[in-house]
């Protein structure tokens, strides 16, 4: 009987007959949010040609799956509320509890990103006070990979046992939530009164080019050195080169020990294989992203870098330009006496140029808030509160101030400069400094830079004087890795983006 058995498997086996139960991705599980207003994609994978039917609440889709075992179908559009049941029926079934629908966000980038609200200011007070069940996190695991996956990185640990799961906000578990995902998501729930949910996959130190796809790059004349040379790049940053030397050493012990060899995390497109493309096409309403301080000694090619990157990511979606959100570099290192080329602000003008280059983007600037001597500055209530703004105004088409004051243009008459902005709200001001603005420079055609003299004139225009400049061509604001004392502001709070009127070579390893 045994030996029979055994045969009829074996048989099953070299014809492809072997049943599987239907199975979906780990990012459906209990607690999960859908998102609201859309038909949502359900994915997984069955026996070829077996039927699954989808069902929540009065909503019902079915399909077969694919030759290769694949299916996807989409239900709805979705109405927010909840608690539902998703319940998925295939030769087996598998039911989803306490789902709701609402918003879904995703929040990516490097370790300012993933720094926890256990790290954040106020954390006690924030993690005693944190009840909102209709708070949902997920916590994608890491991964770097050759070859985009289908799947999450599997979660080996008991102690992590909350990664690749959806999670209920409350205080036991809040502290270990992404801090800017967490502001930003509790302010859009305070606002909208509806769930909302974030997907947080991040990995500190990473480089933007390990979160684009292969493809992309590889199809870009000016992003296509990437690949060709990458190795290259390591040596241009000291502790960049050091994690790449740690990882040829594991490589050649685990060699040794016939280990399989792993990828190193800030390969081109490592991480968008790992924690990226096995999230899509999960329904998100967008995405917000912290990242760059990796990428400050290639500013310039950060201006097609990070378009390129947003861009992929909309068309591997399919959900057309939905809203991202981004961060600019805070202020860092010791701020600048002097008027000063820096890597910083080259990469945060390659930040504002993503900004105005593609529709549905939104720049929290926060070049107010950074410390001397910690690139983690710990205030993420208002990274978060500025990226929420943003996303009151692009994504839910509210009536508010929601940009920080932009440069829009400059008028030159004799030594007196006039610069207008743009998105000034209620009107410019200059904070706690007696009315004087500072941080702005102002150069002749040799190129050098002076303090002047400013005051804002209207609502919208800044008058400068620099007597050392008789014929002033350019003009730079807020312009170092950590401007000194900028104040201008408009009065509902937002600080003005730093930018220049120049477009001279600057010191990014790209421009030599």
């Amino acid at each position: 009987m045994k030996k029979t058995s055994i045969l009829f498997l074996f048989f099953f086996i070299c014809t492809g007959i072997v049943y599987a139960d239907v199975r979906l991705p780990a990012i459906f599980s209990d607690n999960m949010i859908l998102q609201r207003e859309m038909k949502v994609p359900v994915w997984g994978w069955a026996d070829p040609g077996e039927k699954v039917v989808v069902k929540l609440g009065k909503h019902s889709s079915k399909t077969k799956a694919g030759a290769n075992g694949k299916w996807k179908l989409y239900i709805g559009p979705l109405e927010s509320g909840g608690p539902f049941k998703l319940i998925v029926s295939g030769k087996n079934k598998i039911s989803i509890n306490n789902v709701l629908v609402g918003e879904v966000w995703v929040c990516s980038g490097q370790s300012n990103m993933a720094m926890k609200v256990a790290k954040s200011n106020n954390a006690k007070e924030e993690i005693a006070s944190a009840n909102f069940p209709q708070i949902r996190h997920f916590q994608v695991n890491k991964a770097r990979a050759a070859e985009p996956l289908e799947e999450v990185n599997p979660n080996i640990r008991n102690e992590n046992y909350w990664l690749n799961t959806w999670e209920e906000c409350d205080s036991t578990n809040v502290g270990r939530f992404t801090a800017t995902g967490y502001y930003f998501i509790r302010k859009i729930y305070q606002e909208l009164n509806v769930p909302v949910g974030i997907i947080s996959t991040s990995w500190g130190g990473t480089v933007a080019e390990a979160w684009t796809p292969h493809d992309t790059l590889a199809n870009d004349p000016q992003l296509k050195p990437i690949l060709d040379d990458w190795l290259a790049y390591t040596n241009n940053i000291e502790w960049l080169r050091k994690a790449y030397a740690n990882y040829l050493k594991d490589i050649e012990e685990g060699n040794k020990q016939t280990k399989e060899e792993s990828v190193f995390f800030n390969s081109p497109s490592a991480l968008y294989n790992g924690m990226i493309a096995p999230i899509i096409p999960y329904g998100i309403r967008g995405v917000t992203w912290y990242q760059g301080e990796s990428n400050e000694t290639r500013a310039r090619q950060y201006r097609s870098l990070f378009p390129a990157m947003i861009d992929s990511w909309r068309k591997k979606w399919g959900q057309g330009d939905f809203p991202f959100l981004f961060v600019q570099l805070a202020n860092f290192m010791q701020p600048a006496n002097q008027p000063e080329d820096a890597n910083w602000a080259e990469l945060r003008e390659a930040q504002t140029m993503a900004l105005n280059r593609l529709p549905n983007t939104g720049m929290a600037v926060i070049i107010d808030i950074g410390e001397a001597d910690d690139v983690h500055p710990k205030n993420k209530q208002d990274v978060g509160k500025r990226l929420a703004l943003s996303a009151l105004k692009i994504a839910y088409n509210q009536d508010i101030v929601y940009s920080s004051p932009m440069y829009e243009s400059m008028e030159i008459t004799g030594n007196k400069i006039r610069i207008k902005f743009k998105e000034t709200g209620s009107g410019l001001m200059a904070k706690n400094q007696y009315g004087y603005v500072n941080g702005f420079a102002v150069a002749g055609a040799d190129k050098k830079f002076y303090w002047a003299k400013a005051s804002i004139e209207n609502e919208n225009t800044v008058v400068l004087i620099c007597n050392e400049v008789t014929k002033p061509v350019a003009v730079r604001y807020a312009w170092a890795n950590n401007p000194k004392d900028v104040n201008l502001y408009n009065k509902e709070g937002l600080p003005a983006a730093p930018f220049r009127t120049d477009n001279w070579p600057g010191i990014s390893y790209w421009d030599k």
